[in-house]
């Protein structure tokens, strides 16, 4: 039975393609954005959050371990990581919330029975299904057999994407969606390996070749001041947007800092420092370059 991990189902999102929507946001991504809103999406397993703040010292997250991984200590208890098998015990007894685990392993059936749910505003709103992570396409196998499901349902299926997959993936994903929030970061190969990790090669490609398919496409510009908002990279956004067929939604995303407590949260590095919020006269800048493109542009999701 194929599983995978997911780190959140946001039910009424309406955000993340037409209508009402479920978004599954898949565990893991090959992408390390400074600016990701999404942390605790990153890693592909499950992880294990110790929050010793938080900690009164009681005692019972050490009774109850079954496999010892959890020691008592000067500032309240020890958690050993490597002995540690995701059993989620300590949590659920722990009063103080001393303890989160984030992701959780699941079959095809039990996320399609968390979908079917909400079929009523789906066909009201003539919304859908929304995978996003993470990156679900680090997932492949879990996608496909989701959207297969899905399709099965007749549901409007839409993948968020950054497109850093191989192009045989990409295919098979493209042939059971409708639509892709494509993400473009920055046209700069070597500012896109700095910012997020990976060069951006690969992503251009083939969000080519998805045009080329016919595939249903809105474009996704985070903006990020210091980063990619000057007008040489949206000068070269606007002219590879416009010359991909069939391609005219753009949705500009600004930068904003509401996630910053997540990074402090998972004890996760953030790079926000050399990251900052676009003014609102820079992004009606950005809007009317990319208008001139005749590219068709709204803010936000």
């Amino acid at each position: 039975m194929i599983q995978g991990v997911i780190f959140d189902i946001k039910k009424y999102a309406i955000h993340d393609g037409p209508g009402i929507r479920t978004t599954v946001f898949f565990k893991g991504c090959p992408l390390s954005c400074w600016w990701c809103h999404n942390p605790e999406g990153l890693t592909p397993t499950e992880q294990h959050i110790h929050r010793k703040d938080r900690c009164i010292g009681c005692g019972d997250c050490i009774k109850i371990c079954p496999q010892n991984a959890i020691a008592p200590a000067n500032n309240g208890s020890f958690f050993d990581e490597t002995k540690c098998i995701r059993c989620r015990t300590c949590a659920q007894v722990c009063p103080a919330e001393a303890h989160e685990f984030i992701g959780q392993t699941l079959t095809v059936d039990a996320v399609a029975e968390e979908i079917i749910k909400d079929i009523v505003f789906y066909d009201q709103s003539n919304g859908g299904v929304t995978f996003s992570g993470g990156e679900p396409l680090l997932q492949p196998d879990f996608l496909v057999a989701l959207l297969d499901a899905c399709g099965k349902l007749d549901l409007h299926r839409t993948v968020d994407t950054s497109g850093y997959t191989d192009a045989e993936t990409l295919m098979k994903v493209a042939e059971r969606t409708e639509l892709f929030l494509y993400d473009l970061k920055h046209m700069d190969a070597e500012k896109h390996r700095r910012h997020t990790g990976v060069s951006n090669e690969r992503i251009l490609v083939n969000l080519e070749l998805l045009a080329r398919k016919g595939a249903g496409i809105c474009v996704r510009i985070p903006l990020i001041a210091g980063v990619n908002t000057d007008d040489e990279n949206i000068s070269h956004t606007a002219d590879f947007i416009s010359t991909l067929p069939g391609v005219k939604h753009v949705s500009l995303l600004p930068f904003h800092s509401s996630a910053q407590g997540k990074y402090a949260r998972l004890g996760t590095p953030c790079f926000w420092s050399e990251a900052a919020v676009p003014s609102v006269r820079d992004v009606a800048a950005i809007v009317g370059r990319l208008e001139s493109f005749g590219l068709q542009v709204k803010i936000g999701g």
